[in-house]
């Protein structure tokens, strides 16, 4: 397929064989193939980065740094509001190229498109925000409390919502008065960094504020050590996020990690069965189920589990799954084979530790059909790890004692949900569940970018993006006091 377009941000393709510096270089690391999930073939080319080249670019977002973050601030919001309009004006191309070289269905890639237009908006308010504090002090005094930008933020972000992942700390971390090099899989290159970058510079960001750059482990490893780099924000799997924070925290850089999830959804006996099948695919299946949000424990109440269990798999047996870009399916492709393989082998494990597959299991290249095991238990790896992949793991209990004990036997911690018919009762399950977030009559894979999203235990270090949390995360206090003249001391 062709790697170009004919109109909007994506004309010309002038990433191919590039990085992005505030203009196109070619990298010292080489090119990269950008291989499209359905189909198997090229997609297109971009430049690969490494640790040279993260070391320029690290050097240069350093150099425009101050600048940036002198910048008036009403002229900061003007940027990311062009930003998000231009984003806005080539929606419909923008989506259908992030469903090709994610594999996602196309009204998940439209979510993307408006998320990132909306986060971007949420900067430029973010810009003109008051940006610190009057504290209470002695006479003749002034005492505040401002918040300053660490510097240069790095940001390695993920391949399953790339836009999104993305650009929820790009654009806060900007609109702090920091400056960022960006780091997208490379397999996702294009939606997860490049389409911000031509967004920003069509809308006039400076050059050298914002740097993307496709790169492997070594290009990684080097944003996190380099020490012009103040703060490492990374979106992925616990086993790199542990290596991230490890080297982040060698240096004494500031981190954050959004990292996997191994979610509980409970339904309560008292729910209504055809909408907890509902939410329980959903949370399951959605985007072949490559979210750290996804509902992959679904504890069901032992006198519910059998009939949800018969609603999952007919659901199962009637989603289409094929190519998102062109058939009218519910599930793409997983991002790879590799992946494919490796949810198979989960659930061969499983059903060989005595689960039953009721549906799916199914592996054809890429794509895996949804699943639903039941007989789940805490021995088996459908149980303790992370699929990511389209499988509905079911679970039964006999008490309220018993789900909690379940929900809550996982190192993970980033997402739980209730369903019950009753309100209060599921409210007083779910706040003695440990995670980040928590929806009383949901599923698990709910984010809004207004609120804070974060979790604890193998999901994450505390911390949050979002909302009120990104002041909190992309800048630190400084405190200033001013008196007229200075005191005489005793000394």
């Amino acid at each position: 397929m062709s790697n170009t377009s004919t109109a909007g941000l994506l004309s010309g393709a002038p990433w191919t064989g590039r990085i992005f510096n505030g203009d196109w270089a070619v990298p010292t690391g080489g090119k990269h193939t950008v291989i499209e999930p359905a189909t198997g073939t090229t997609m297109t080319e971009v430049g690969m980065a490494n640790a040279a080249d993260i070391a320029m670019a690290c050097r240069s977002a350093r150099d425009a740094q101050a600048a940036w973050a002198a910048t008036d601030p009403r002229e900061k919001s003007r940027i990311f509001l062009d930003a998000a309009s231009a984003i806005d004006a080539d929606a419909e191309a923008l989506a259908r190229y992030v469903a090709r070289e994610t594999g996602g269905i196309l009204p998940k890639a439209q979510h993307e498109v408006r998320e990132a237009a909306f986060i971007l908006r949420r900067a430029a308010a973010m810009a003109v925000d008051s940006q610190g504090l009057v504290l209470p002090s002695t006479p003749g005094r002034l005492s505040y409390a401002r918040r300053v930008p660490h510097g240069v933020v790095g940001v390695i972000s993920p391949f399953n919502f790339p836009l999104i992942l993305s650009i929820r700390a790009v654009a806060p971390a900007l609109a702090a008065g920091n400056t960022v090099v960006l780091k997208p899989d490379p397999r996702t290159p294009v939606t997860g960094g490049f389409i911000t970058a031509l967004a920003l510079r069509q809308a006039g960001l400076p050059a050298g504020v914002l740097h993307v750059l496709a790169g492997g482990g070594d290009a990684g490893e080097a944003l996190c050590t380099d020490p012009h780099v103040r703060m490492v924000a990374f979106t992925g799997s616990t086993t790199v996020g542990r290596r991230v924070g490890e080297l982040a925290g060698k240096h004494l850089k500031k981190v954050a990690l959004e990292l996997g999830g191994k979610n509980a959804l409970i339904v309560l006996e008292d729910a209504d069965l055809d909408l907890a099948a509902s939410n329980a695919a959903w949370g399951a299946w959605l985007h072949q189920g490559q979210i750290c949000m996804a509902s992959g424990r679904i504890l069901a109440h032992r006198s519910i589990a059998p009939a949800l269990v018969e609603k999952l798999a007919e659901k199962a047996r009637h989603l289409p799954v094929g190519n998102p870009a062109t058939d009218e399916v519910a599930l793409g492709p997983l991002i790879n084979e590799q992946q494919c393989q490796r949810v198979a082998r989960i659930v061969e494990d499983s059903v060989a530790q005595g689960a039953t597959l009721v549906a799916g299991g199914k592996a054809d290249g890429a794509f895996y059909s949804p699943t639903v095991l039941s007989g789940v238990t805490p021995k088996m790896r459908a149980f303790r790890e992370e699929f990511f992949g389209p499988v509905a793991s079911v679970i039964a209990f006999d008490t309220d004692e018993e789900a909690i004990a379940l929900a809550n036997d996982t190192e993970y911690g980033l997402s739980a949900a209730v369903i019950s018919a009753d309100v209060g009762r599921a409210m007083a399950l779910g706040e003695q569940l440990n995670t980040g977030l928590l929806h009383i009559n949901d599923q698990t894979v709910a984010d809004e970018c207004v609120n804070p999203f974060g979790g604890c235990g193998d999901s994450g270090n505390g911390g949050a993006v979002g909302g009120p949390a990104d002041w909190d995360e992309f800048a630190h206090w400084q405190w200033v006091t001013i008196k007229r003249e200075p005191p005489r001391y005793p000394f």
